[in-house]
């Protein structure tokens, strides 16, 4: 008898389209289009220039009918029957109501985004020409029919993707454009198998001591029940071989040493190879591998006198969670690739991050981003997929539901970077406060999937995996935003208050909170093309999908600074704000660490152009957002707070090494004239936070419009404005410029000879390519500051200077 490997045979060329019922252009109509797959129909209309760009003025609601029409996908491949007995057919994901023909025969109907499905094709597959046809249904009226069989349910926005197992937000957030698409979005393939195949493949490494254990349970599909079979374990070298009589087996190998896997700026990411294979007469039939690092993980959640903590603790180490939430990276997801991934993880590494949170309104992301993750020592935090929304627990619902958690539990549960999984976003939240009770009248609502179902699969088969029922949640059952216990969710600030009231908060952990602000200005004018552009002009209005967003852009300016007449000053304006919104908010938080352990932004990233919370905007772009993430996050930080007995100086250090020295504090004119300075000790613990009062003659002004104060040891510095920017005596910004050509772009090196307040160069104006390596900048007079600018080719050094360019604040307080 000899061994017979399994075959995996893509089945991703040749792929054609075409529209069916529904409001077809007439110009698309009947048309056979050439189809991409894994890919969505938007994307093929693309490439076929039958659609203009979804994401330029108002596009978004001349293509509103491609969510209204059906689709048809086929393709013809050839088969032969070869020495492999078993053949399956299998989807790894189908955007979303889709029926599967093969030959004629109709193989399944599938109605879940979040899914795959594996589809036995024995006796349909003829020798030679096959066809395989995939027919989807119209979302949106498929969804509307749904919440009418289910029953209406709360929700913020018009159409139900709460009875649909659809990314959420692909029927449009206050963020992100509605597209409705439809399509085979991820690898189609033929596996042809003999024997025996691997089904479920469960890894778990777990560091003992100095060394560590690999632990693998398989399950398995069998062909032939009597062949002997074994299941292998390879690791660093070693392996651990064991029969498997039934359906399924354990497998362990025991290593005498492991390196542990820590997050960035706690230590490396080391990660060992895994190997899982199928062995039939000697011989390997079936095999998979993974990535894994030895580490542990819980979070600390044991209450205190001030409430209750939630704490992340990898290798026994608290970490101070540095943290943002992440959408999906384009409005059409396919679209985004491996390396589209590592660099907008790059990014995050570059902007002194250390955890990234899925948000439950999009999707279970590639594989990619989490193997990414695991190598850049970014921790992860999925969400299940859902957000803001009642949930019916019917069928048929329920069990598409519960497939889809056992799938991707067992999918994400090995990564190293994986360490809270959570129910829901905002849903416990909504059902306390949002009047859902009333709404409802005794409809279910999504409680056990949070509360049973998903706990359920967790102890199941991954139990390793640590586990929240929801964003926000407090572990003891308080109310589920509480400030005192758990993470919370901070929107008052954006919705009604000024940013400043961040600071009368102390919360255990902040999961969500965030300012707005445009994209970058290069990313406007290419997908804006209103003239005159304004901040009301109909473009800019498609392109902010908040409600009464330029409302609260203004409102929340205004105690801060005046707003500008001009459109690029009202651009940089709002930038400024929401990066001073958040480093405000974020310098407050960590000045409360160890109470406060954690802060996770709203929002790293984009899916398409828009005003948003976004630090990097649709077009990869940074922010000055960015920039104060970077600051905020530093290793090192010195930041002024107001304590009840004055003002402080409150020293952060990230790092495993002691900080001691002096903290030098000066209260100066806005002239740079020093009219008190105090020397004080300075001593920081590894990890660790120390508040330093500071004496009344620095940290009170003799005149606040026209004094700062501000705080130095080594190379960290804090600043405190005793007067808003608006109402100030600040002037206009003098500074010496001087240009450099280095490799990959300049270095502009600037001498200050006034008060420079939060200088930042909007480079992609000379260059859409270009960018800023630092931005935000606070110069006192006479210091100078060198800040990387990456481009191609040449730029006019002159051109750096330029008053559009070389950005200020002083720009928004002096005419």
């Amino acid at each position: 008898m000899t061994s017979t490997p399994l075959v995996r045979r893509p089945l991703t060329q040749d792929w054609t389209l075409t529209p069916g019922a529904g409001p077809v252009p007439a110009a698309i109509e009947g048309r056979t289009i050439t189809a991409t797959v894994p890919g969505c129909v938007h994307v093929d209309l693309l490439a076929a220039q039958l659609i203009p760009d979804p994401y330029l003025d108002d596009n978004e609601s001349l293509l509103a009918w491609i969510g209204r029409v059906d689709w048809t996908y086929r393709t013809r491949f050839t088969w032969s029957r070869g020495d492999r007995d078993r053949h399956d057919l299998v989807f790894d994901g189908l955007d979303t109501v889709a029926r599967v023909e093969l030959n004629g025969t109709t193989l399944i109907e599938t109605a879940n985004q979040h899914r795959s499905y594996r589809l036995p094709v024995d006796g349909l597959l003829v020798e030679g020409e096959n066809d395989l046809v995939v027919r989807f249904t119209a979302p949106v009226p498929y969804a509307n029919a749904q919440s009418l069989a289910l029953g209406v349910r709360p929700r913020p926005y018009p159409l139900p993707y709460e009875a649909i197992r659809k990314s959420a937000c692909n029927f449009g957030w206050d963020w992100g454009i509605a597209t409705f698409t439809s399509g085979i979005w991820r690898e189609v393939r033929l596996e042809s198998w003999t024997s025996a195949r691997l089904d479920r493949v469960l890894v778990d490494a777990t560091p003992d001591g100095d060394g560590g254990v690999v632990t693998a349970r398989v399950q398995i599909e069998r062909a032939d029940a009597g062949a002997p079979l074994a299941v292998r374990l390879t690791v660093g070298g070693e392996s651990a071989t064991v029969p498997i009589s039934a359906g399924e087996a354990t497998v362990r190998v025991a290593l005498d040493r492991v390196e542990r896997w820590w997050p960035i700026g706690y230590g490396a990411q080391p990660l060992s190879d895994v190997a899982v294979e199928l062995v039939h007469a000697g011989g390997v039939i079936d095999r998979t591998e993974r990535r894994v690092g030895f580490r542990t993980v819980r979070w600390d959640t044991t209450a205190d006198a001030e409430g209750t903590p939630f704490t992340l603790v990898v290798n026994d180490q608290p970490v101070f969670v540095k943290g943002v939430n992440w959408i999906p990276d384009d409005a059409l997801p396919v679209r985004v690739d491996r390396a589209r991934y590592r660099r907008r993880l790059e990014q995050a590494v570059e902007a002194n991050l250390n955890l990234i949170r899925v948000w439950g309104g999009g999707i279970y992301e590639n594989d990619d981003f989490y193997e990414l993750c695991d190598e850049l020592g970014l921790l992860t935090w999925q969400d299940f997929l859902f957000a803001c929304a009642a949930y019916p627990e019917e069928e048929p619902l329920r069990s598409e539901i519960e497939a889809e958690a056992y799938e991707n539990v067992a999918r994400l549960a090995h990564h190293a970077s994986l360490v809270l999984l959570t129910g829901n976003n905002e849903n416990l939240w909504g059902f306390e406060d949002w009047d859902w009770k009333r709404r409802l009248d005794g409809k279910t609502w999504g409680a056990y999937y949070y509360y049973e179902l998903f706990p359920r699969v967790i102890a199941e088969i991954a139990a390793h995996v640590p586990y929240a029922p929801g964003s926000p949640f407090s572990p003891g059952g308080q109310h589920p935003n509480a400030e005192e216990h758990g993470t919370m969710h901070l929107w008052e600030q954006w919705n009604r208050q000024d940013w400043l009231t961040y600071r009368d908060h102390r919360p255990r952990f902040v999961a969500e909170f965030g300012w707005q602000g445009p994209p970058a200005w290069s990313t406007l004018v290419r997908s804006i093309s209103d003239a005159p552009l304004t901040p009301e002009s109909p473009g800019m209005i498609v392109h902010q999908k908040a409600m009464e967003g330029n409302v609260k852009l203004t409102t929340g300016l205004v105690p801060h600074f005046r707003v500008p007449e001009d459109m690029e000053s009202w651009h940089w304006a709002m930038q400024l704000n929401q990066a001073i919104a958040v480093r405000t908010a974020l310098d407050h938080f960590r000045s409360w660490a160890p109470h406060t352990m954690g802060a996770i932004v709203w929002q790293l990233n984009d899916c398409w152009p828009v005003t948003s919370w976004a630090a990097i905007d649709g077009d990869e772009r940074p922010k000055p957002l960015f920039y104060a993430l970077r600051q905020s996050f530093a290793p090192r930080v010195i930041t002024v707070q107001p304590r009840e007995s004055g003002l402080a100086a409150v020293l952060g250090n990230d790092t495993d090494a002691a900080w001691e020295g002096h903290l030098r504090v000066r209260r100066l004119g806005l002239d740079g004239t020093v009219h008190a300075e105090e020397t004080l000790p300075l001593s920081v613990a590894p990890r660790a936070s120390a508040t330093v009062p500071l004496p009344a003659s620095v940290a009170v002004a003799a005149d606040a419009a026209s004094e700062l104060l501000a705080a130095d040891a080594h190379d960290a510095r804090g600043f405190w404005f005793f007067a808003e920017a608006r109402d100030s005596s600040l002037t206009a910004a003098q500074f010496d410029l001087s240009v450099t050509a280095v490799p990959g772009g300049s270095e502009v090196t600037v001498t200050a000879r006034s008060l420079i307040r939060d200088l930042t160069f909007l480079v992609d104006k000379l260059d859409p390519a270009a960018h800023a390596e630092e931005g935000l900048l606070t110069l006192l007079p006479g210091e100078t500051a060198t800040v990387r600018i990456r481009h191609r080719g040449a730029l006019d050094a002159e051109a750096f200077a330029a008053p559009a360019v070389a950005r200020s604040a002083n720009q928004l307080v002096t005419s």
